[in-house]
């Protein structure tokens, strides 16, 4: 297929680099900054034929790029955004001129363009549009090596949250522990077993039979203990560390325990 990115960056630039791996064509991009992979198309003229135009920009920006682009895209198949939060209806000025419309939202990390190409293949990606945008997509995804899902506008806001859950809240936990190893002159790395392990028995066993360690032992001193260590680190760090250990408290069904470490 023949594609048009707009906003290669992070997202945008790995799919472009995927895309390319897998034999499609990149036939141009739209950026506020110069690209020399790709030719530089202008934001002001018809833009070339093509399959699919990849609207790759914040969230933010996606109406106001897609209000820009509509009187540009009658050479285009399809126009969908990568947004998992941003509702396809965001996309109504393209569809409104007759191309089809759709969403594109890779559920992945993706850091940088190149490893985040590589990181596409396997993983899920959420698609939604009219039957048309649907159907193009999801023959990109599959030729991608990726596995596409329903993503309904209606879902848009939870399937997001639960998203920047999974990824981030992950990280941040990490760093607070990595703090911690630092604190006792241990490498952070030690834990890559013990982290792998605990993520493989959310996925095989549940949340619920996957909690272990003293919060949900109801061990009340080693809690207070580990408070204690986290905040002599740093205030910043210790404050972390108590908002985790309460929502930690409360997924372990011991939120009477509370009052007793506070």
């Amino acid at each position: 297929m023949r594609l048009i990115v707009v906003g290669p960056g992070r997202a945008g630039g790995a799919i472009a680099l995927a895309s390319e791996a897998a034999g499609h064509d990149i036939v141009g991009v739209l950026s506020r900054h110069p690209v020399d992979r790709w030719e530089q198309l202008d934001w002001d003229v018809q833009l070339p034929e093509a399959d699919i135009v990849l609207i790759a920009v914040t969230d933010e920006a996606i109406p106001e790029v897609a209000a820009r682009i509509a009187p540009h895209v009658s050479e285009v198949g399809v126009a969908a955004h990568l947004s998992g939060f941003t509702p396809v209806l965001a996309l109504r000025e393209i569809q409104e001129r007759g191309t089809a419309v759709g969403g594109f939202h890779p559920l992945q990390s993706l850091p940088d363009a190149e490893s985040g190409a590589k990181a596409l293949e396997g993983s899920f990606v959420g698609i939604d549009g009219d039957q048309l945008g649907a159907d193009v997509l999801t023959h990109l995804a599959v030729t991608l090596g990726m596995e596409p899902f329903r993503l309904d506008d209606a879902a848009r806001p939870a399937y997001h949250a639960a998203a920047a859950a999974a990824a981030n809240f992950v990280v941040t936990s990490l760093a607070v522990s990595a703090d911690l190893f630092h604190s006792a002159g241990i490498d952070p790395k030690v834990s890559r077993p013990l982290v792998e392990r605990a993520v493989a028995n959310v996925f095989e066993k549940g949340p619920a039979a996957s909690l272990t360690g003293p919060i949900a032992r109801g061990d009340i001193d080693t809690v207070i203990g580990h408070l204690t260590a986290a905040h002599d680190v740093s205030e910043y760090v210790g404050r972390q560390f108590r908002l985790m250990a309460e929502a930690t408290t409360i997924r372990a069904g011991r939120e009477e325990d509370l009052h007793r470490w506070k």
